[in-house]
Order: C-alpha cells, then structure tokens, then sequence
C-alpha cells in the first residue's frame, strides 16, 4: 500500500565526525556494509514503508550522492508521482546554503506546499537502522497526533548516540525536550511526522524569529511542543513489518562507524539484515563473483566470517572477519583481519592489516604491515581512540 506521506530526508551534512571518510563525499554517502552507502537504509525503509515521494536535501559534495542517487535510486515512476529528487539550497533568505533542519525545510517550503500529501515525514539520510515508518503514520492517526516523534527507550546496559532527551507522560505525549544525556531515559531518534499545515507554519514562524537557532531539534520541534498535541512513537516494538531488532546507530564517530560494520559479522548480529520482506536497496555495480584462487606459491585464497562483494579476488592471501566492498584485490600471502576495505582496494603481496579501514582505490604496498605495531601507525596515519587505523589514499603519497 502506498502511504499519502511526502518525506523530506537531511543528507547535506558535512560529517566532520567521520573524516577523512568525508573528505570527498557527504556522511550519508559513506559506503556501509559491503555493499551499500549510509542512505540506503532510511531511503530502503521509505520504499519497504510505502512512502513514494522523497525530497534529498543535499548540499556538502554532493556529486558522489547524486550519482549513487541516479544509479540506485532511480526506480519510481513520475507519471504516478512517485520520486527521489536531489534538493540542493534554493537560495532562499539571502541565498546562502542550508544552516539548520529548520531552515533546511523552510528553503524547500514551496516544494512541500505544492505537494498534495498532508503528512510530511523529516528524517535524517545518515543514520543506520530498519524501520516501518507505516506503522508510525498509523499510530500518528490513530492518536490524532499533530506532531509524532519517534523515540527509543535506553536500557540500563545502554550507550545511546547522543541526542536530545525526551520527556513523556503516561499517556504518550511528550512534555518537554531535553539537552542530549539529561532527562527521561527516552530520546529522540531525529525521525519527526508532522501534519504539513501545521509544519508550514512553523517553518514560516521559524524563520521570522531572529532570536531562533533554525534547528529542528533545539528550537521548532520544542516550540511546537508547547503549544500542540506532540506524540511518542517506541521504535523497536511490535508494531510494524520490521522484526524488532531495535538497532539504530547514528555514526557519532569513526569508532562508531568500525563498530557498526564490525556488528554485521556477528553470529548474532544485532541487525538483521536477511529479512526477506525488508531488503535494504542499493546501487549494484555489474561485476563478476567473488572469488578465492590459488596465489603464485601455491596458497590457497581464503576468507573466514567475512562479507566480500563482487568483483573480490583473493589471490593466495587471507580474508577474516573482515568486509571487503566491491573489486578488492588481495595478493599472495597477504593477511586481512578485523579491517573494512573500500572498493578497488589493491592489498600487496605479504602485506598484513588489521583493526584497519582502507578508502576507495589505495594500494597497499607488499610487505606493509598496518594496524601492528601502534607507535608507527600513529606516525603515519589517524588512529581512532579505539585504536581503528585509518589509511587514507595520501597515506602512500596519492591524491586524496
């Protein structure tokens, strides 16, 4: 069934948190995975969900987001209304870039009047998580909500990304926003449904106010909050298509990111991507298998708890629990443990990485041995507080 929502996705943000990843490409272009970039999951959870019409607000290099948008996303049919449409800053008060959420959404004000849903749902494109954003629409009616939030509950065993706190009474409706750590145990996991009247107005009032910081969160949800009828939504619960795995990272940092990857090698990976109902989209470039051969000594190419995209060849070496993305090539006697490989990436012969993510296209050379000895790796590359080594293409004198 397709839902009468229009969503509005934030991807234009630089992800600083996540450099060098970030370098030459936005947060929610990030490759994920394998096989996949960061926005393929909310965008994957809006085609599951019935929702048809996406408006991607972009702005920071945006290029490789817009291709990947163009290869893997151009699927829905516009004689239907149906699309995934790239907004870039429209130039409004004073034609500078997007400075907010807020703002973000009040520069695309026209496109959300001209459309004829009266549900607008604002979320972020660069966040990890399944989710039937149906069954909150329903709940959203049900409740005759004017505003519902989607919230998650931190258990006691818990580290949540930090976001801001929500206070909510017995019946549902919240009361009150708090800064990120302070409050009730709920949070606010940045996904919003709002009737588009209402969220119009806002917008407009929003701008208006000289005093207002335009952001989503910090200002026109907490104004809106007070004056109306404001609901919680629990993500992970039964309601909804989804199985409850009530996984939702928001990549808060390159430890962050490791980890989430690391999370899908798990025997009992706290995400389930194999549901066969709810596969997570994206663009799929036309390569051969994967495939383990023979090195020139006679080794035989192997690969242990690990997820190897197209077009991989192990050629002698060793692959564990590892993910490598497509066209990795991995020589004779080289050793690949606990790493992430971006596509392209050339590992040499001998060459030994561990505790490591490769970027798109660098070569490493034979005999290079990374994430092994600590002191070295700090003198020649960024190591994570966590100890992640991160080798960037300038790492070996290339162009990054």
């Amino acid at each position: 069934m397709t839902e009468q929502i229009l969503c509005v996705m934030l991807a234009y943000g630089e992800g600083r948190e996540l450099e060098p990843l970030t370098r030459r490409r936005p947060k929610a272009a990030v490759p994920f995975g394998g096989n996949y970039r960061v926005i393929d999951f909310p965008l994957s959870n809006c085609l599951r969900s019935g929702i048809r019409r996406i408006l991607v607000l972009t702005q920071y290099r945006s290029h490789s987001l817009h291709k990947h948008l163009r290869d893997g996303w151009s699927i829905f049919n516009p004689e239907l209304d149906e699309f995934v449409t790239a907004v870039p800053p429209q130039g409004h008060n004073g034609g500078h870039g997007y400075r907010g959420g807020a703002d973000a959404l009040h520069q695309t004000i026209d496109l959300i009047e001209r459309n004829s849903d009266r549900e607008v749902l604002v979320l972020s494109g660069a966040q990890i998580y399944r989710m039937d954003y149906a069954a909150m629409a329903a709940f959203h009616r049900e409740q005759g909500a004017e505003v519902t939030l989607a919230c998650i509950r931190c258990r006691e065993d818990e580290q949540l990304p930090p976001v801001p706190g929500v206070e909510m009474d017995a019946g549902g409706r919240i009361r009150s926003l708090t800064p990120p750590g302070e409050g009730d145990r709920w949070r606010f996991m940045e996904i919003a449904l709002f009737e588009r009247d209402l969220l119009v107005e806002a917008l407009r009032r929003d701008a208006a106010d000289p005093g207002s910081g335009h952001d989503l969160s910090g200002d026109l949800i907490p104004a809106l909050v007070r004056e109306h009828r404001v609901m919680g939504y629990e993500f992970g619960a039964a309601s909804g298509r989804v199985t409850p795995d009530r996984y939702w990272q928001k990549l808060c940092s390159l430890d962050d990111y490791y980890r989430s990857n690391m999370d899908l090698l798990r025997t009992d990976s706290p995400l389930e991507m194999y549901q066969p109902d709810w596969p997570i989209r994206s663009y799929r470039s036309q390569t051969p298998p994967a495939r383990t051969v023979p090195g020139h000594s006679s080794n035989e190419g192997l690969f242990v708890n690990s997820m190897v995209a197209g077009g991989t060849v192990i050629a002698g070496g060793g692959v564990n629990h590892s993910i490598l993305f497509p066209n990795v090539f991995v020589d004779d006697g080289g050793i690949v443990e606990d790493a992430i490989l971006f596509p392209g990436v050339r590992v040499g012969e001998g060459a030994r990485l561990h505790h490591c993510i490769v970027e798109e296209d660098v070569v490493i050379p034979a005999g290079e041995q990374i994430g092994v000895d600590p002191e070295r790796d700090r003198e020649r590359f960024l190591v994570t507080e966590g100890g992640v080594v991160v080798v960037t293409a300038d790492s070996f004198g290339g162009e990054e």
